[in-house]
């Protein structure tokens, strides 16, 4: 299933132009991409079966992360198992990524934390508040004049 928002990627604004980056089940929902900085809140979204990320003070907008996104939560974080226990996953930092790409209709949406152990957002307890500490880091393209430069022998 194709994400049904779209974005401008100069200025995060809702347009018709590039994907979100959102899983698959909030494509009914309203969403914009992270910054660096962003107040996190875990949260399960009405319109939806899946539970994933919104800012503090936007409540009703998903927050959508691109792979790589690092995460530092407020406490250790912790998700559910079944409809009462609860597991602690031993770190309040994590990053984010993207598992089972290759099966369309399955959450996508994970944290991986620093022991390597994946879990998916939708496993995650409502309510944990975290901050978006970094982005992944875009390629770099380089220019013909650049590459000139650097290629000189000295």
């Amino acid at each position: 299933m194709a994400n049904l928002i779209w974005f401008d990627v100069r200025d995060g604004d809702s347009q018709f132009g590039v994907t979100s980056m959102c899983d698959y089940s909030l494509h009914l929902v309203a969403s914009r991409p992270a910054k660096v900085g962003d107040r996190l809140v875990s949260t399960r979204f009405p319109a939806s079966i899946t539970r994933g990320f919104t800012a503090v003070d936007e409540r009703n907008v998903a927050v959508c992360l691109l792979p790589g996104t690092e995460l530092a939560f407020e406490k250790e974080v912790e998700g559910e198992r079944g409809f009462v226990l609860r597991r602690r996953f031993g770190y309040n930092v994590a990053r984010f990524r993207q598992v089972n790409n290759d099966q369309p209709d399955v959450h996508h949406d994970a944290l991986e934390f620093p022991d390597g152990q994946v879990v998916l957002l939708t496993q995650l307890c409502e309510g944990q508040h975290a901050t978006v500490l970094q982005l992944p880091a875009e390629p770099r393209i380089a220019t013909d004049e650049a590459q000139e430069r650097d290629s000189l022998a000295f």
